[in-house]
This record gives structure tokens, sequence and C-alpha cells, in this order.
């Protein structure tokens, strides 16, 4: 008996011959379950549990004028700087009142802000370099257009969930409205 066991240990022990296939496998992630085609139409059902039921509401600019802009429905008169989950009044007058202060909101928030787009009304206006510089030298790209272009862009870059900020000052005259839902459609 003793033998028996001494040499059931003895075999165990012993190198497992070299055998490149097996060697493959077993460097292979493993899962526990795999799903085939097949699989999905014999159950037919999903389950979805959800963890947070907060809701993550997207800013998106619905549309514009001379008077101000239309945010997620909502009204808002005069120049405007969209975060990302709120919209407040912007006080300047046109792109010569932008100043780094006025700017400054944008650094203090947390998540970062990655991009700012800037609206200066019914051309593309130049900013003093400054204050590109100092946007940059915080991480935060800057990106300057007309007014129109500004909000298709900001609604571009929401849409593709980066944290995107915005400050707009409304086009003068009347331009044409950019109903965007109607434009989805």
């Amino acid at each position: 008996m003793a033998g028996a066991l001494a040499f059931r240990c003895l075999y165990r022990a012993r190198p497992a011959p070299h055998n490149p296939h097996v060697d493959r496998l077993c460097r292979a992630p493993r899962r526990g379950h795999r799903l085939s085609p097949v699989d999905d139409e014999l159950y037919q059902r999903t389950h979805i549990s959800l963890l947070q039921r907060e809701g993550h509401q997207t800013m998106y600019i619905d549309s514009y004028n001379s008077r101000g802009f239309t945010v997620n429905g909502n009204r808002v008169l005069g120049p405007c700087a969209l975060l990302p989950h709120s919209v407040v009044q912007w006080n300047v007058g046109s792109h010569q009142d932008i100043t780094e202060e006025s700017l400054s909101l944008f650094w203090m928030l947390e998540p970062r802000i990655e991009i700012v787009v800037v609206g200066t009304g019914n051309k593309t206006e130049r900013l003093c370099s400054q204050i590109l510089r100092a946007m940059r030298q915080r991480g935060i790209a800057v990106e300057v257009q007309d007014t129109p272009n500004a909000c298709a862009t900001f609604n571009f870059l929401c849409h593709e969930g980066r944290v995107t900020g915005a400050v707009l000052i409304p086009p003068p005259g009347e331009t044409s409205l950019t109903f965007l839902g109607q434009a989805a459609k």
C-alpha cells in the first residue's frame, strides 16, 4: 500500500509532456459562459437593473435668434454661458468684452471642461492671444467661431459625450432659426 501511495505521488509530480495546443488553451482567457446567436433567440429576455436613477441630461441648443437662445426647451435672453449641467447669463456685450476673468468660470469647474466653444456673433472675431494662452495653460481648448457654427459645434461635442462649455453672443439682426429637433426627424 505504501508503495502504491509513493508511486501515485511521483506520478502526479511528474511534468506533463509538452503540447503547444494545450499551452495556448491555458493562456487564453476563460469565460464562464458564452452565448451564441441561438441562445439569444432562445431566451429573448433582457433584464436591466438601474444602479443610478439620476437623469444625466445633456445640454443642447435648440434654436437661436438676435434676442437669445433656446437651450433644452428653456429660453435664455442675451449672451449666455453653457456649462455641462446649467446655463448662466454672461455679462458681455461683444467679442471685445471677452476677458480672462469672463472665462474664469470654466477652469474652476469639476469635472474639468475639455473645450470651450466661443460664439462671437454674425462673424468669427479674433480673441486676444493672452486669453487663449491662459486657457491653454489651464488645459482647456478654445474654439472660436461665429454663433451659428458655434451652436452646431457645441451640440456635436455634447452628443459625442465630451465635457464641453460654450459662451455665446446672439448674432445681431434677424437670423433664421436653427431648430435641431425638427432637423433630426
